[in-house]
C-alpha cells in the first residue's frame, strides 16, 4: 500500500498538485538538514561543552568551571539536566553528536505529526508537507541541528504537554514538563497555563521531578555549588553577544538603563493585558487558548528575560499553527512580517553598508518577537473594544463574522423590481420566420402517427 502511494500519476485536483509538488521539497529539505547541516563542521558548537560536561560528570571531575570571559558556547545546564544527558559521553564525541542530532530530528518530526493531529489536519492534505517544509527551512531547526542543541526535544515536550493538558492527563503532563524544565528552564513559563486552567495536579510532578533529579545529581557532582555561585548568575545576566532579548540588544547598543527598563515594562503590560483578555474570553476555547497563551508567555520570556536566542523560536511552532483556526490572531500580514523576522535563515549583513547591515541582522529577531507580541495585543484589544461598543461582551469578543447567529442568519430578500407587462405582439404580428417559433412540447401529428 505504501509503495502504491509512490506510484507516479498525474494530479487531478489542486490539492493533489500541491501534494505532489510539496512532498519532494519537504522530504529532501529534511534529509539535507539532518544529513548535511547536522554533520558538517560549524564554527558554533553547542554540543561540545555538553559532551565535555557529561564526560567530566562520569569521571567525577569539575563541571561548572567555565571561563565566562570567552564568547564560546558555555555549559549552562542545571545539575538535574546534567544527570539526564550524562549518557551522551558513553560513546565517542562524533557518534554521540550524530545520535544526539538524530534524536532531535526524530523529536521534531514527532512534534510536527502531533501538531497536525492537534489541529485536525490530515497527513494526506497539502498542509502536511507545507508545514514540514516550512519547519525544516527555518533558522531555528537548521541551527538546532547544526549546533547540536536540545531544542528539538524541548519542542516535543511542549507539544506533548499541550496534548496531555487537552486530554486532562494532568499527572503525565506534569512529568513531561518537569523533565523539560530540568534540562532547559526556559520553558518554565508554560506552567502558567495549567495555573490559569486550575489543573492543579500538573504541579506535583512538574515541580517534583526537577527537585528529585537535582537532589539525586548534587551528591554526584564534584562542584555543585559552582553552579549556584557562578553559572546561574551568568545565565541570568544579559550579555551583549548572541542575545536578541531586549536587555541583550540594549547592552549591545549601549542604551541607558532607564530606557531598557521602560521598554521591558511596556512589553510586560502588553503581555498582561493579552493574557487577561485570553483568560476572560477564550479559556473555554481550549486549543486556541492554550496555544496562543503559550506563544505570548514564550515571547515574553525571549524578549524580557536576560537571554533570548533566535533558535528558541522553535517553541513558538504551536502558536504559529493556530493560523488554521478561524479566530486566530495571526490572520493578518503584520503577524507574518514579524514571523519572517525571527524564523528565516536569511542574513542581512551588507558589505558596502556594514553598520546598517549589522543593525538589520541583529535587530530583526528582537523586532520580530516584539512585533508579534504587539500584533497579538492589538488584535485582542480591537476585538474587545468592538464587542464592548456593540454591547455583546457577554457572548464573547470574537468578530461578528464568526458568531453562530451571524453565520446562520437568513439573507434578507432583495427588493423586487416591478415588472412591466409586455404586450403579446406575437399574436398580432406573427413570427417573421417559421424557424423563429418556439418548439412545442406537444407531439405533432406526424410523430403520433409514426
Amino acid at each position: 500500500m505504501f509503495l502504491r502511494q509512490l506510484e507516479p500519476r498525474t494530479a487531478r485536483t489542486t490539492s493533489e498538485v500541491l501534494n505532489f509538488a510539496l512532498w519532494p521539497f519537504a522530504v529532501m529539505t529534511v534529509l539535507h538538514q539532518v544529513f548535511v547541516k547536522a554533520t558538517n563542521f560549524n564554527i558554533t558548537d553547542d554540543f561540545a561543552p555538553v559532551y565535555k560536561a557529561s564526560l567530566a560528570f562520569l569521571n567525577g571531575k569539575s563541571i561548572y568551571a567555565e571561563n565566562f570571559d570567552l564568547v564560546d558556547p558555555h555549559y549552562l545546564y542545571p545539575p538535574g539536566g546534567t544527570l539526564l544527558i550524562a549518557p551522551l559521553a558513553i560513546i565517542d564525541p562524533d557518534r554521540s553528536k550524530w545520535c544526539f542530532d538524530s534524536l532531535n530530528a526524530i523529536a521534531m518530526l514527532v512534534a510536527w505529526y502531533l501538531l497536525l493531529k492537534l489541529f485536525k489536519l490530515s497527513i494526506k492534505s497539502y498542509a502536511a508537507p507545507l508545514t514540514l517544509l516550512l519547519m525544516f527551512s527555518s533558522e531555528t531547526v537548521i541551527n538546532t541541528l547544526a549546533f547540536g542543541n536540545v531544542n528539538g526535544c524541548i519542542l516535543l515536550a511542549e507539544v506533548v504537554f499541550i496534548a496531555l493538558l487537552l486530554a486532562r492527563r494532568e499527572l503525565w503532563a506534569g512529568v513531561v514538563m518537569g523533565l523539560a524544565i530540568t534540562v532547559k528552564p526556559t520553558i518554565a513559563p508554560m506552567l502558567l497555563i495549567p495555573l490559569m486552567r486550575r489543573q492543579w495536579k500538573v504541579f506535583l510532578p512538574a515541580l517534583g521531578v526537577p527537585i528529585a533529579l537535582t537532589a539525586i545529581a548534587l551528591p554526584l557532582i564534584k562542584d555543585p555549588m559552582d553552579y549556584v555561585h557562578r553559572t546561574l548568575p551568568y545565565s541570568i545576566q544579559a550579555r551583549d553577544y548572541f542575545n536578541s532579548s531586549i536587555p541583550g540588544i540594549s547592552a549591545y547598543l549601549g542604551l541607558p538603563s532607564l530606557l531598557t527598563w521602560s521598554i521591558r515594562i511596556g512589553m510586560g503590560v502588553l503581555v498582561l493585558v493579552s493574557l487577561w483578555l485570553l483568560y476572560r474570553y477564550y479559556r473555554h476555547d481550549e486549543l486556541f487558548f492554550i496555544c496562543t497563551t503559550s506563544g505570548i508567555l514564550l515571547l515574553a520570556e525571549f524578549l524580557i528575560s536576560g537571554l533570548g536566542q533566535q533558535y528558541y523560536s522553535m517553541l513558538l511552532f504551536p502558536f504559529l499553527m493556530t493560523v488554521v483556526l478561524r479566530n486566530s490572531v495571526l490572520r493578518n500580514w503584520p503577524a507574518w512580517l514579524a514571523i519572517f523576522g525571527f524564523t528565516t535563515f536569511d542574513k542581512w549583513l551588507l558589505d558596502h553598508w556594514q553598520v546598517i547591515g549589522r543593525d538589520l541582522e541583529y535587530l530583526r529577531i528582537t523586532f520580530g518577537w516584539g512585533l508579534l507580541l504587539f500584533v497579538t495585543f492589538c488584535v485582542l484589544g480591537d476585538r474587545y473594544l468592538t464587542a464592548r461598543r456593540e454591547g455583546r461582551l457577554d457572548s464573547g469578543i470574537d468578530p461578528t463574522f464568526l458568531l453562530p447567529e451571524h453565520n446562520g442568519a437568513p439573507v434578507p430578500d432583495a427588493p423586487q423590481t416591478p415588472r412591466i407587462p409586455v404586450p403579446d405582439t406575437a399574436a398580432t404580428i406573427g413570427p417573421a420566420d417559421p424557424d423563429d417559433e418556439e418548439p412545442s412540447n406537444a407531439p405533432n401529428e406526424a410523430g403520433v402517427l409514426h
